[in-house]
């Protein structure tokens, strides 16, 4: 076996497969529906976010910083439903990745930022055991991407090169930043593209 045979592809959640978890436009529709603030909900939100996708604190505590800071005309678990509402599925790629897997002949690993409960919501509501054979998720493994230590734990979890695995993310930072570590990564910019990308290195798999 030579060293370089791909092995794994890691991929990307939000902007791929699902909508962002607590995306900017979800915030600014949760302002509009619950009367925020959302220039102060969105700076509280940049302070602390990061903090919560690292699983350092809860969903609770997040929201007692941004949103129950102040008193509200309405309740944390409506609140907390709102977000996990704003979760959907984005078309054609996480139903086509599912039935691609059954005899791509690759792993397929999560390699996300996210926080604990809305991760597990999201893995459990849309089913991503089917698509991926593990996750490495910020909440659970205290780094975030851009941090390449999260890409250097993931390779270590695969024990896999970097040449071994190849990377798809909709954030071009991220892109590069794998591009750095030696790993073969694409921007995801459509179902199609993706699609094609995958299609290609199954056939160059099978040579």
């Amino acid at each position: 076996m030579e060293v370089a045979d791909l092995k794994i592809l890691f991929f990307d959640v939000g902007g791929i497969l699902l909508s962002n978890g607590w995306g900017h436009e979800a915030r600014e529709e949760a302002a509009k529906r619950f009367n925020l603030d959302y220039a102060e909900v969105n700076s509280l939100h940049n302070f602390i976010f990061n903090v919560y996708e690292i699983g350092s604190i809860t969903l609770d505590e997040y929201l007692d910083t941004v949103i129950f800071n102040h008193p509200r005309d309405f309740v944390r678990e409506d609140f907390k439903d709102f977000i996990f509402s704003t979760s959907v599925e984005l078309p054609n790629m996480l139903q086509w990745l599912k039935e691609w897997k059954k005899d791509c002949g690759f792993r397929i690993i999560s390699l996300n930022n996210e926080g604990k409960e809305l991760n597990d919501y999201r893995v459990r509501k849309f089913k991503l055991h089917e698509c991926f054979d593990a996750f490495v998720s910020s909440c659970e493994v205290k780094m975030r991407k851009p941090d390449p230590g999260i890409w250097q734990l993931a390779m270590g979890i695969a024990q896999v090169t970097p040449q071994q695995c190849v990377y798809f993310d909709d954030r071009m930072m991220f892109v590069t930043t794998a591009q750095k570590l030696g790993i073969r990564s694409f921007q995801h910019t459509s179902f199609e593209t993706t699609k094609k990308i995958l299609e290609d290195l199954k056939k160059e798999n099978l040579k």
